[in-house]
């Protein structure tokens, strides 16, 4: 399921009987003369604390040829600041009770921390750290040794993994060399090794400044306590220079791309991708119900068919890759030994032709998005992690502006008709307009969905 399944804790508003209760989750927002944004939510459930920082930079930010910087700050954020010695970091918050974690995308890159609420001010104390004085304690040596780490770590995920390469072919193939989503978010080995310590400080200096993040503190907290306390660790940390806006040109396909890779694995896979509208932008959400009506579940179409009845196919998914400059949408199925791709891209076709031609039933619809409503509802509780409510507030705020946009994006899933699920296949999913890729054991190039092309 998707981040924003992840819900707030609530408030429900309406009056008593009325069918469709409104969720607002209630914040306080202010931002400090550096830039720093700060989103305060306070619920008092159980009493824990999360305290997550976004950094608006994503390996969409980087530049051609200066690809993986912003990983490497994932990961060099861990490695000592001015006033916490390397270690420190986890072995303080450990001590505490606490937990924490980070990642990073295409958008942003994302710090959070999960204390009992007497503990509050640490994780506060470590990422203003962080924030305004890792240079002190970063050097060349710490560069190269994570340097050395995330090399390791692309080997481990993509070159080295079964259908590893995967999604890297994939970006490159639906997006120009030009377009922040052309590259991994890990970044190219050949520009991991040539970045320079003084490339690695400059980066840090133009997107780790307050006026480029957003702090959310969510969690059992005085609201007028907390932000004394944020206003004592963070105020003093002085401004960045300007950051540029995050955008790119409108990017389309034109063609259908046919693509072949041979790599050791047993079974031979398909992936099928198109690219698609933004987070939140008209035809989002129906790409969402779209994905779920053909894979989600067992009576979900494709399953039924490649799964279950053909019994061609050993898996089958499809989902819609939600990001802030443009989204793609994917349907990956791996074949059963002793059949081929072409097999099971003709069933897939089928299916989308279906849709393309004949609405879903409003019962297949209305399935999908009463699971995705009870999904949104259910996980109310979590305060905390990747999805929490610290994060979700701090999402939300990074795509929207505002951080209580829940009620508005359960909306616009509820509002769906079955003929905008077909519509949305119509212009969706073009057959002209698509990249279609096949990974086949090495040697076995008869396995291919090529239809005729040549090979790439």
């Amino acid at each position: 399921m998707k981040r924003w399944l992840v819900l707030l804790s609530v408030v429900w508003i309406g009056t008593a009987g009325a069918q469709d209760s409104k969720i607002k989750v209630p914040y306080t927002r202010f931002t400090l003369a550096n830039g720093l944004t700060v989103i305060l939510h306070e619920d008092h459930s159980v009493p824990l604390v999360s305290v997550n920082t976004y950094y608006h930079v994503g390996s969409g930010s980087e530049k051609p040829g200066r690809t993986g910087f912003a990983h490497l700050f994932e990961h060099l954020m861990f490695e000592g600041s001015g006033n916490a010695p390397e270690g420190k970091f986890d072995e303080w918050l450990e001590a505490a009770g606490g937990d924490n974690n980070g990642s990073t995308n295409t958008d942003r890159t994302n710090y959070w921390e999960d204390v009992p609420r007497n503990a509050l001010e640490l994780p506060l104390f470590l990422e203003s750290d962080r924030m305004g004085y890792l240079l002190k304690a970063m050097s060349p040596a710490t560069v190269n040794g994570q340097r050395d780490v995330v090399k390791n770590e692309r080997r481990q995920s993509y070159e080295n993994r079964p259908y590893g390469m995967a999604s890297i072919v994939l970006s490159e193939n639906l997006y120009p060399a030009n377009h922040p989503y052309h590259w991994p978010t890990i970044g190219s080995m050949e520009d991991l090794s040539a970045a320079s310590y003084e490339d690695v400080v400059e980066f840090f200096k133009q997107y780790y400044a307050p006026n480029n993040a957003s702090l959310s503190v969510a969690g059992d907290i005085d609201v007028a306590k907390t932000r004394a306390l944020v206003e004592k660790w963070f105020s003093e940390i002085p401004s960045g220079p300007p950051v540029p806006p995050f955008a790119a040109p409108p990017v389309r396909l034109t063609e259908e791309k046919r693509l072949l890779l041979e790599d050791k694995v047993q079974l031979p896979r398909l992936y099928m991708a198109w690219l698609t509208p933004p987070s939140f932008a008209p035809g989002d959400a129906e790409m969402d119900v779209l994905a779920s009506i053909l894979t989600e579940g067992k009576n979900s179409r494709l399953y039924k068919r490649l799964v279950y009845d053909l019994q061609i196919a050993q898996d089958v998914s499809a989902f819609q890759a939600s990001a802030r400059l443009g989204s793609s949408f994917m349907i990956i199925a791996t074949a059963r030994s002793g059949h081929k791709l072409p097999e099971l891209e003709a069933v897939i076709q089928e299916e989308i032709n279906r849709l393309k031609h004949e609405l879903p039933t409003a019962r297949e619809v209305q399935r999908v998005v009463n699971q995705l409503e009870s999904s949104f509802l259910g996980r109310m509780e979590r305060i905390g992690g990747f999805g929490g409510k610290a994060d979700q507030l701090n999402y939300y705020y990074l795509v929207t502006g505002n951080p209580d946009y829940f009620n508005e994006d359960l909306a616009r899933y509820k509002a769906l008709e079955p003929a905008d699920i077909s519509n949305s296949a119509q212009t969706r999913l073009p057959d002209k307009a698509r990249v279609i890729l096949s990974i086949v054991p090495i040697g076995k190039k008869e396995l291919a969905a090529m239809a005729g092309k040549e090979q790439k």
